[in-house]
């Protein structure tokens, strides 16, 4: 194998905290099988906030993963969380540029990859990419998990001219702009017209197949011994619904979820020894747990913190049934856990803007029952439908087909073709 790829990516482990660092890290273990081999140039772990060591052990051995000077401006060059604005621009990790333009030269020079990958969010990877791609002349694919400049974000004047400037930079001078929804793909080719349309190219985030295999290997080598030990209680098994994941106050807001539990446990519907709700990861776990209270549904659902990305998939195959809050505001998005949960064969109930791009995919994939994620009424008439199907078995869960198109390993060859094209 003699085809290489630079990756550049500033969410990799031991980062902990963003779903990205699941898409760049499939993809470093899995264009070895498509002809093409990765490496990845990554930020110093001192920028990290919030990490998790024992992401590093899902890394490659033989993976060569290059980690340049970066500071995070905020707690590094802030105090008591202030900061100067134009020491985080495009974002606050802006020093990685200075590190990272040199290491990766230097890489280029010594491994002569044949093409450059680059991902958003965090605008420095693609100023990164941009530098290196007009010195080396290297093909570049830029990856826009989020499109940059959105109505809401960034809200900054001089932030937004700089995210302008990186982001026209980018669609102008890379080979392939992929993005993860169709909705964020057409909004592009409609504000760059100029722009070839086969230049934007649609590759979907997906499931790790090798994770989940490890997880139901392990289930089914425990399956004899928990069949054959006494049963601890005659009562009938709680129905577990999980949601795994960030709440907002706006979009992914679980009052009306709240609310619509609270309502059909006072008509007696549901009650803690029938169903137990788990918030997992929900981001302020103070602040869910409050709206919890509020809503006197604490004996039902339970807040709890986040976990090691193997454990929370494992937390996902044993639930009963899973939940998906993805409002308005984020229509053109698709949460990456949409995927690991069609992996699951679980049932899925999502709380959903019947407009947004999530609301699409899970109807495309055979889940039609759904409701608005902010109308309480909806939500219970849903619930009643849902929990149901669930102890009776006839949930819907998703196909092989389903399953099979939505697994990392189909968006690695994806990738792989797209290296093809561009390094000809």
């Amino acid at each position: 194998m003699n085809k290489r790829a630079l990756l550049i990516a500033f969410h990799f482990p031991p980062q902990a905290g963003s779903s990205g660092i699941q898409r760049t890290l499939s993809f470093s273990k899995l264009l070895g099988r498509h002809g093409w081999e990765p490496m990845v140039l990554s930020a110093h772990p001192r920028a990290y906030g919030v990490q998790n060591p024992s992401q590093l052990a899902a890394i490659s051995p033989d993976l060569v993963v290059r980690r340049s000077f970066a500071l995070d401006t905020k707690r590094h060059l802030g105090f008591k969380g202030r900061y100067v604005e134009a020491l985080a621009m495009p974002d606050r990790y802006v020093s990685w540029w200075f590190g990272a333009t040199p290491t990766g030269l230097s890489m280029i020079r010594r491994y002569k990859p044949q093409v450059l990958w680059s991902t958003f969010p965090v605008a420095t990877a693609h100023l990164i990419a941009l530098g290196l791609h007009r010195l080396t002349g290297l093909p570049w694919i830029a990856d826009f998990r989020d499109p940059m400049l959105q109505p809401s974000h960034p809200t900054s004047k001089r932030l937004r001219a700089i995210y302008g400037w990186i982001e026209r930079q980018t669609i102008t001078r890379c080979r392939f702009a992929v993005f993860t929804t169709h909705s964020a793909l057409r909004s592009y080719r409609e504000r760059f017209p100029e722009i070839d349309p086969a230049k934007f190219l649609v590759i979907e985030n997906g499931y790790d197949e090798e994770e989940f295999g490890r997880l139901i290997e392990a289930a089914a080598a425990a399956a004899p011994a928990a069949a054959a030990a006494p049963s601890a209680s005659s009562s009938p098994k709680r129905t577990t619904l999980l949601h795994s994941g960030v709440l907002y106050d706006a979009g992914r807001n679980p009052e009306s979820f709240l609310a619509a539990l609270a309502a059909l446990k006072s008509t007696g519907k549901i009650d803690a020894a029938t169903l137990r709700v788990v918030l997992r990861a929900p981001g302020n776990v103070p602040a869910t747990q409050a709206k919890v209270d509020r809503h006197d549904v604490g004996d039902i659902v339970e807040v709890l913190p986040p976990v090691p990305y193997r454990d929370a998939l494992g937390e996902m195959l044993a639930a009963d049934g899973l939940l998906l809050f993805q409002g308005t505001p984020f229509n053109s998005q698709i949460p990456a856990k949409v995927y690991e949960y069609f992996r699951t064969r679980k049932p899925i109930l999502g709380l959903v803007d019947p407009q947004g791009e999530t609301a699409q995919v899970l109807r495309n994939a055979g889940f039609t029952l759904s409701a608005q994620v902010d109308n309480p009424a909806e939500i219970g008439a849903a619930l009643e439908r849902f929990l149901p199907g669930l102890r009776d078995g006839s949930a819907y869960v998703a196909s092989d087909e389903v399953i099979a198109g939505a697994s990392r390993t189909h968006k690695a060859a994806q990738l792989a073709r797209l290296f093809d094209e561009a390094a000809r």
